[in-house]
């Protein structure tokens, strides 16, 4: 498999995350922030046992002892996530919510690579980092 199966699914996935931003900020209308958020993940945990059914996953019970509690904090950082997104998709719009949520795990990465000491944090990076909080800022800025 070549390079572009792995592009093409990440730009897929990125799709999907901005449709899926669009429903739950419709959700929020209708709802509340948290209430939309509690649905996205509760049918979400419904889809995925329908899948771990059909591929007779399953669940591995050696080692789970061996990871540690904090690892679980993913599920909270997206609870966190999907409700706040919901939230500001109501208020400031899909583009713009989408755009400041990138800003951010552009920042994000960039911190957590040079706190990790991961191989190949350039210069380039970071000013890309940059020149993206700068076009926010212009795009802002102009419409303001």
């Amino acid at each position: 498999m070549g390079i572009w199966i792995y592009v093409s699914l990440a730009f897929a996935a990125g799709l999907l995350v901005g449709l899926s931003r669009q429903i739950n900020g419709r959700l929020s209308l209708s709802t509340s922030p948290l209430e939309s958020s509690f649905w996205n993940h509760a049918v979400g945990f419904a889809v995925l046992c329908v899948i771990a059914l059909s591929i007779g996953w399953s669940h591995p019970q050696d080692g789970l002892s061996d990871i540690p509690l904090s690892a679980y904090a993913g599920g909270a950082v997206g609870v966190v996530f999907i409700a706040s997104s919901s939230w500001l998709i109501a208020r400031i719009g899909a583009a713009q919510t989408a755009v400041l949520v990138i800003a951010g795990q552009m920042v994000s990465s960039v911190i957590l690579d040079i706190a990790m000491g991961t191989a190949g944090v350039a210069w380039a990076r970071t000013l890309g980092v940059a020149l993206i909080l700068a076009g926010i800022f212009y795009g802002r800025r102009s419409r303001d």
